[in-house]
């Protein structure tokens, strides 16, 4: 049977081809990170714009949902993903940049949990609250009983921690801060921060094996990547939206 894709990225096949010195690419709404309701459309949105900018190219960004984002790079309609987690499975179709910005992973439980998380064995027979397609980096299945409760957005998941419907939240610190304060700032004294230390998480600009020049394109992104942070100008932008949301420093 043949595959049959969405009309909207069908549609984009129509559109004339960006020059040479712009890349088009895509990113899911993820705030603090990519949301065209934040100033320069947000944190990697901005990093992405400024590194690129820095390597010769322009950029072109367009916001849709996750899933029509890796279709439309993976079929070549667009160049690349501009935030996205790696995984072996998705190098079969994209090439990865150098990490551009660590992100780190927590697990929040209500404050009035008496439950102690020091390991990810405490999880057994709990429910944790996830996000559909979420390269976390964590192999859940090896935690006997644990039940995974999908939803398409954090705060769907926030939502089911405050009324009891999961037990715990994995989510990225920093949009987990940014979404307490802005929906559930009356709720933040609830939630706690569970003890189970996470592995960190890096976004990367993500090029289309189908894309002519992918090669190119990332490596001239890490070139630029590099002189960013060397003059100074990658941290500050990072350090900007950090205070803006309270984020510790690392």
């Amino acid at each position: 049977m043949r595959k049959l894709f969405p009309l909207a990225l069908v549609a984009c096949l129509l559109i004339p081809a960006a020059s040479a010195d712009t890349v088009r690419m895509l990113a899911n709404t993820s705030p603090p990170y990519a949301d065209q309701k934040l100033p320069d459309n947000g944190l990697a949105l901005e990093l992405v714009t400024h590194i690129m900018k820095r390597a010769g190219y322009e950029s072109e960004i367009s916001i849709e949902t996750w899933s029509r984002a890796m279709e439309g790079v993976r079929i070549g309609v667009y160049d690349a993903l501009a935030s996205a987690w790696h995984s072996a499975e998705r190098e079969q179709d994209f090439l990865f940049s150098d990490p551009y910005l660590d992100s780190r992973l927590i697990l929040l439980q209500r404050r009035d949990d008496p439950m102690v998380y020091d390991d990810l064995s405490d999880l057994r027979g709990r429910r944790l609250g996830v996000r559909v397609d979420y390269a976390y980096g964590v192999d859940f299945s090896e935690v006997p009983g644990l039940v995974l409760v999908e939803e398409n957005h954090l705060i769907q998941n926030l939502l089911n921690l405050l009324n009891g419907s999961v037990d715990l939240v994995i989510g990225d610190q920093r949009t987990v801060a940014l979404q307490l304060e802005e929906y559930l700032k009356g709720q933040r004294h609830n939630v706690q921060v569970a003890a189970i230390d996470l592995p960190g998480r890096s976004r990367h600009v993500a090029a289309s094996r189908e894309l002519a020049g992918s090669e190119k394109l990332v490596e001239a992104f890490n070139r630029a990547l590099a002189e960013t942070k060397k003059d100074g100008s990658h941290a500050a932008i990072v350090r900007k939206w950090d205070e803006r949301y309270n984020i510790p420093a690392e």
